[in-house]
């Protein structure tokens, strides 16, 4: 008697240890190719850049629309392909004004197939208003995307302003940075040429 239940206790411990096993491997939480060299896109982090967070496990971007500057609705999926640079900001947000201009640079200079800058002002932002933001800086080629009800800032844990997520080409999150930063740095180009090319 005492045998069995030894046998069955044994037996039940090997089965919790097995779910416990496949509960932490969640084959539904990819690691990108572009994280395989995550500690030489750590190493090339400097300044402001320091700031970047690369995740341990990418994130799946939600399937949450906004409203695109053309007044249809978009998506974060639309951008597979391409690594993205998704800055949500705001027109009273003063870090915002400093850091657009940056992130236009940056659009000028890598923007293209494979990697591009989108812009989403999350919460109330009059259309006038953001228009206006961007012609006081100068900006002419970022988009003028509205997350209005704040959804997709939501939906991705966006707890303040400014906030920039890189999104992989197979649409996952792979990094972050809370506040603003210096997007027109060396460092930060030369991170994000690393995404590109896989190198």
């Amino acid at each position: 008697m005492k045998k069995s239940m030894l046998l069955y206790t044994a037996i039940a411990a090997c089965a919790i240890v097995g779910i416990a096993a496949v509960a932490l491997k969640d084959p539904a939480q990819p690691v990108p190719s572009v994280l395989e060299n995550r500690a030489e896109l750590e190493a090339l982090r400097t300044g402001d850049m320091k700031k970047l967070q690369f995740h341990e496990v990418a994130k799946p971007v939600p399937d949450v629309a906004f409203t695109r500057d053309d007044g249809n609705q978009g998506r974060l999926q639309d951008y597979q392909g391409k690594v993205t640079l998704v800055n949500f900001w705001a027109t009273w947000c003063a870090p915002c004004r400093k850091e657009m201009a940056m992130l236009a640079e940056l659009q000028t200079e890598l923007g293209g197939d494979a990697f591009e800058v989108v812009t989403i002002a999350t919460g109330r932002n009059a259309p006038q208003a953001m228009q206006a933001f961007f012609d006081e800086i100068g900006v002419t080629n970022l988009p003028l995307h509205n997350d209005t009800t704040s959804g997709l800032a939501r939906a991705m844990g966006v707890l303040g302003l400014p906030a920039t997520l890189i999104v992989a080409p197979d649409g996952h999150e792979i990094a972050r940075l809370q506040g603003d930063a210096d997007w027109a740095s060396d460092s930060a180009k030369a991170i994000l040429r690393n995404l590109m090319t896989g190198q």
